[in-house]
C-alpha cells in the first residue's frame, strides 16, 4: 500500500512538474511573439495574460489583446481573448472569443457582437505550425458598420486540409437566419412580401492557395488563392432562389479566369432587389434585364434562368452581358 502510495506521489509530482513547464512555455512563447510583432512595427498589446486550467489544461486568456499591421492596415480588438489547450495534446487548441470585438480595414471598420464564439483547431506538428482542420460555431451574431447592422441566427464554419494536397483546403459554411440591412425607406416588396431573414444561405468549396496556413500567414503575408472550386453555393429568401457552381483559376495579380454557372429563380425579383440594395451598378441595371428578357424568352422559361458568369482577360460576362472588370481575389 505503502509503495502504491509512494507511485501515485510520485507521478502526481512529475506531471505537475510537466504542467509548469507547458504553461511557462506558453506564457514566454505568447511574450515573444507579441514583442517579434512589435519590433517588425505592430501595433501588439494586451493589458493582462492569465494561464491556468491546472492539471490537464493549459488555458491562456489575454484582456483587452489588440493586433494591428501597419503594413496592410488590418486591425483587431477584444475585450478578451483565450487559447485552450489539452497539456497533453498541444497540437488541438480551442479558441474563444469576447461577446464584443471590432475589425477594421483600410475601407471599414466592423463591430462585431457574437454569442458563445469559438473555434476548435487542429494544427500540424511543425515547426510553423500548418493548419489541418478547424470548426467555427457562433450562435448569433450582429455585423455593425457604417450604422447598418447585419445579423445572423449561428454560424458554422469547417475547414479541413487535403492530405494529399496539403495547399488545398475544403470550406464548408452555413449560416442561419441571415438578417441584411436594409437601404433607409425600403420595404421587401417584389413580387410578394418577402421575409425578413433568408431562409437559407450555405457554401461548399475547395480553395488552392499558394502555400499553406500557418503562423507565417499571420506574422508575414498572407497565402493567396490559385484555384476555387465552388459546389454549390446557394441563398433562398421566400420565393427568390440564387445558386451558383463553378471552377476559376487565379493568376499572380488575382485576376480570375473561369465560368460559373448561375441558377436564378424568380430572377426578376431579384433584380428588384438589386436596385433596392444598390448591388449592382445602376447603369448596368436596365442593360442586365434586357438582356435577361431575352435570355428568359429564349429559354422558354420566364421565371428561371441558367446563365454562365464568364471571366476572362480581367474582363467578365453574365450570358451575352458584358459586365466590365472582374474582381482581382486577392487576400490583403
Amino acid at each position: 500500500m505503502k509503495r502504491l502510495l509512494v507511485i501515485i506521489l510520485l507521478g502526481a509530482a512529475l506531471w505537475s512538474g510537466y504542467w509548469y513547464v507547458a504553461a511557462r512555455g506558453a506564457r514566454t512563447g505568447f511574450e515573444a511573439w507579441f514583442e517579434a510583432r512589435r519590433a517588425e512595427g505592430w501595433k501588439a498589446d494586451y493589458t493582462g495574460l492569465e494561464i491556468r486550467g491546472f492539471p490537464n489544461r493549459v488555458d491562456s486568456t489575454f484582456d483587452m489583446p489588440v493586433l494591428a499591421d501597419p503594413e496592410t492596415g488590418l486591425a483587431w480588438q477584444a475585450r478578451f481573448f483565450q487559447i485552450l489547450a489539452l497539456s497533453y495534446k498541444p497540437g488541438h487548441i480551442i479558441a474563444v472569443w469576447s461577446n464584443s470585438q471590432s475589425f477594421s480595414t483600410p475601407s471599414a471598420k466592423y463591430d462585431i457582437a457574437s454569442e458563445n464564439m469559438r473555434a476548435s483547431i487542429i494544427l500540424a506538428p511543425k515547426a510553423k505550425l500548418p493548419l489541418k482542420r478547424a470548426n467555427l460555431v457562433a450562435e448569433a451574431m450582429a455585423i455593425t458598420t457604417n450604422d447598418s447592422i447585419t445579423t445572423f441566427d449561428g454560424v458554422q464554419l469547417a475547414i479541413s486540409r487535403r492530405e494529399e494536397a496539403p495547399q488545398e483546403y475544403r470550406l464548408a459554411v452555413n449560416v442561419d437566419g441571415l438578417m441584411p440591412p436594409l437601404p433607409p425607406g425600403i420595404t421587401l416588396q417584389t413580387g410578394g412580401t418577402l421575409p425578413r431573414q433568408l431562409d437559407a444561405l450555405r457554401a461548399d468549396l475547395s480553395v488552392e492557395f499558394s502555400r499553406p496556413w500557418d503562423l507565417q500567414a499571420l506574422e508575414e503575408s498572407r497565402p493567396q488563392p490559385t484555384q476555387i472550386k465552388l459546389k454549390l453555393a446557394e441563398a433562398k429568401w421566400g420565393g427568390l432562389e440564387l445558386a451558383m457552381a463553378g471552377t476559376l483559376r487565379i493568376d499572380d495579380a488575382g485576376r480570375p479566369t473561369g465560368r460559373m454557372t448561375i441558377k436564378a429563380r424568380n430572377w426578376r425579383d431579384i433584380i428588384v432587389l438589386a436596385r433596392q440594395f444598390g448591388w449592382l451598378p445602376e447603369s448596368w441595371l436596365g442593360h442586365v434585364e434586357q438582356a435577361l428578357s431575352l435570355a428568359a424568352q429564349l429559354s422558354g422559361n420566364a421565371t428561371t434562368l441558367d446563365l454562365p458568369l464568364d471571366f476572362k482577360d480581367g474582363e467578365m460576362a453574365l450570358g451575352p452581358i458584358p459586365l466590365g472588370p472582374g474582381p482581382l481575389i486577392r487576400l490583403r
